[in-house]
């Protein structure tokens, strides 16, 4: 199996990879097909299913939906331009994708959240379409945001599978699809598994290449960390939450060196790492897929405790935290999912916490038995989780459980370093039960807002 980390970690906008990444992706392939037709489309229609529906507004996907079909991607997505195209679609009614001119698209008529009918393949699923001078549609495509700003057409989504042992396949020195490969590979070739996974990204890009875009990665990780620890104020969206991030980390400054600290403390600055990064991901910021934006603050808190209060910490194992974490994650994507529409929260935070885990654990000097110790333990300990995000915004209860799924890496890479690596449950066992607890859980518990907190919390 090769995920590449630069496919685990993206770089997009906020405030979710499912609802705003991957509608923008989708719009920006369904333009691309679009092009290739032999007739010109008069006008465009999108029409939102399943958690798309219940939960995208909160969630920014009609703002998304109708940037994708403006042309605009989620990593070049300059904030001003995209502003700008939205007031004048409001304006004109108007899109003008390169290449296709200028083709109707009324909001108000056009973009429809049909709350009735779920599609097939995935719980967050889109059709675009094309019409004609009459609006009758003339080309149409399904696209499924399956988590992490991936995208898969219909077909695409019938044709996956366990193809990691097909010829078309991409080959790699250590194709691991199961966390057991993997520790099999790692005591055969006497490599860690960041080693392991660099091997893996050689086939499709240089050394120099890898660390360039593991150093922007981090960079990203950290612009956001460092804004929302800079910024106080209320979040977008109607509930009325506030930022405390920043007024929690003036005060953590003001109390450093104090004698009387607390030890628990080092908690309170581990949770406003990711809650920096959560909260500007809820007013729809650049942030960085660790696995999704839901769960983007959990990796980059854990990096910037380790850089920053962990004795001989370097930037120079920046590369094996993350090719580390990103080995994991690829494994539960492959094997379970990252989705909350799939399988609740256990996907996202849950997966993001057992990847930081696994990167913790490998930089302070983690055998590849303990590493996969280290992210068992964290994904066990989030298994059941639900998705239930009040009013449909990436706020509440997501911006807290980011910090506490960063402790709960922390604490997981503690107790794995004090073993020898043999343990009870395997790290498969744990992936394959987040899959099947994620199968079984209600609809109403997987970002939905129609169980849990969503509905018994006062949101208004």
């Amino acid at each position: 199996m090769f995920l590449s980390v630069f496919d685990v970690f993206k770089i997009g906008v906020g405030p979710s990879s499912s609802h705003t990444m991957g509608p923008m992706v989708a719009g920006g392939r369904f333009l691309e097909s679009l092009r290739g037709q032999p007739f010109h489309a008069a006008g465009l229609r999108a029409s939102l299913h399943g958690s798309l529906a219940f939960t995208g507004k909160g969630h920014a996907t009609d703002r998304a939906t109708i940037l994708g079909l403006a042309g605009f991607l989620p990593e070049t997505m300059d904030a001003e331009a995209a502003e700008t195209a939205l007031e004048a679609n409001r304006e004109s009614r108007v899109l003008s994708p390169a290449g296709l001119g200028d083709l109707s698209f009324d909001p108000a008529r056009d973009l429809i959240f049909d709350f009735d009918r779920a599609l097939p393949g995935h719980a967050n699923g889109m059709m675009l379409m094309a019409t004609d001078a009459q609006g009758d549609v003339i080309y149409s495509q399904t696209y499924y945001s399956i988590g992490g700003g991936f995208v898969m057409t219909e077909a695409e989504l019938a044709a996956r599978g366990d193809d990691t042992r097909s010829d078309d396949a991409p080959k790699v020195p250590y194709p691991f699809a199961l966390a057991a490969e993997m520790l099999e590979m790692a005591e055969k070739s006497g490599k860690s598994i960041a080693q392991m996974k660099r091997e893996n990204e050689r086939v499709h890009r240089t050394d120099a290449q890898i660390s360039e875009g593991i150093a922007r990665i981090w960079q990203v990780m950290r612009d956001c960390m460092d804004r929302g620890l800079a910024t106080g104020g209320i979040l977008p969206g109607g509930l009325s939450i506030r930022r405390r991030a920043s007024g929690i980390h003036e005060a953590l400054k003001a109390e450093a060196g104090m004698n009387l600290t607390a030890p628990h403390v080092i908690n309170d600055w581990m949770s406003i790492y990711a809650m920096a990064v959560n909260e500007e991901n809820a007013a729809g910021g650049q942030v960085v897929t660790a696995p999704t934006n839901g769960a983007a603050g959990v990796v980059p808190a854990v990096i910037r405790y380790w850089l920053d209060h962990v004795p001989g910490a370097s930037l120079r194992q920046l590369d094996e935290f993350l090719l580390t974490a990103a080995a994991i994650g690829g494994l539960v994507k492959h094997n379970a999912s990252i989705s909350g529409a799939e399988c609740g929260c256990q996907a996202e935070v849950g997966s993001a916490s057992a990847m930081a885990a696994a990167g913790l654990c490998a930089v302070l000097g983690g055998t590849p038995e303990q590493v996969e110790n280290a992210a068992e333990i964290a994904l066990e300990h989030h298994l059941g989780m639900t998705c239930d995000p009040v009013r449909g915004l990436v706020q509440v209860p997501c911006i807290e459980r980011n910090g506490l799924g960063a402790i709960k890496a922390v604490s997981a890479a503690s107790l794995a370093l004090r073993g020898d690596g043999k343990h009870f449950v395997p790290l498969d066992a744990a992936i394959e039960t987040m899959r099947q607890t994620g199968r079984d859980m209600s609809e109403k518990y997987k970002e939905t807002s129609l169980g849990g907190l969503a509905v018994n919390v006062p949101n208004c």
